[in-house]
């Protein structure tokens, strides 16, 4: 079983060869909540890594410090993403420089169309993903696309809120809960996209409670425990490890 990984103390990570998006001792706080207690993983370009564990881990705290959102507070660490400290950033910095998040509840904007949820997320001029090849990836957003986004189906909404962040011309996809609430054909529909933005060289890291499914479609797995990482290492190894995924996943 692969741990966390020993970083030299007092190097920062930015003086070692960081990774695509690089996590160095990062401690991160809901006020005088100690939730990410000191945790180091990196993640490579293209890859997809499940961020997995119980309830309570840190796992939506590691995914929101990285996005660089105004909650939780990092206090100590180190963020690199293709060599710029997302540490010193904003989360409107973080995202123009590449970084995309889909929080859990998704956040389409009322009263407004599939389409124009799209375009008021599109950079001018799109450079990777235009509307209409938004809408071959995802051929039901098309079908849709002067309805009101909040009117979609829950599968629906997760496929806009998808292709809200790539309108973007993301590098790295961060997705918190993505299956929550979805039937399984519908899983599937979505698990199908991420492979084809996988073979587009987009980074994805995803936080899931069903770890199972996560695995069957992740590179790589970082496993937490109370604020810690137990686990770093493949994906296939996980799912082969019925102890590790009794003790730390409850599967």
């Amino acid at each position: 079983m692969n741990v966390k990984p020993d970083f030299s103390k007092g190097i920062s990570h930015a003086q070692t060869a960081p990774a695509f998006l690089s996590i160095w001792d990062m401690h991160a706080y809901y006020g005088e909540s100690y939730i990410v207690q000191g945790i180091s993983f990196n993640v490579h370009e293209g890859e997809i890594l499940a961020l997995l564990g119980r309830n309570g881990a840190g796992k939506t705290t590691t995914l929101r410090s990285i996005a660089r959102m105004d909650d939780p507070e990092l206090r100590h660490g180190e963020i690199w993403l293709d060599h710029q400290p997302l540490h010193k950033m904003k989360s409107h910095e973080a995202s123009q420089l590449g970084l995309g998040l889909v929080p859990e509840d998704r956040r389409i904007i009322p009263g407004l169309t599939v389409e124009e949820n799209l375009k008021l997320a599109q950079i001018a001029p799109p450079i990777g993903w235009s509307i209409e090849r938004l809408y071959n990836l995802f051929p039901r957003l098309g079908e849709r696309r002067l309805q009101e986004g909040v009117t979609l189906s829950g599968g629906e909404q997760q496929m806009l809120a998808i292709a809200r962040a790539l309108a973007r011309d993301i590098k790295v996809l961060l997705l918190d809960e993505p299956y929550e609430g979805l039937a399984p054909v519908i899983v599937d529909e979505i698990e199908k996209t991420l492979r084809v933005i996988k073979e587009q060289g987009i980074t994805t890291v995803i936080v899931e409670q069903n770890a199972i499914r996560a695995l069957q479609l992740a590179d790589r797995a970082v496993i937490l425990d109370t604020g810690g990482i137990v686990f770093d290492g493949s994906a296939a190894e996980v799912l082969e490890n019925e102890e590790l995924r009794s003790e730390y996943l409850a599967i």
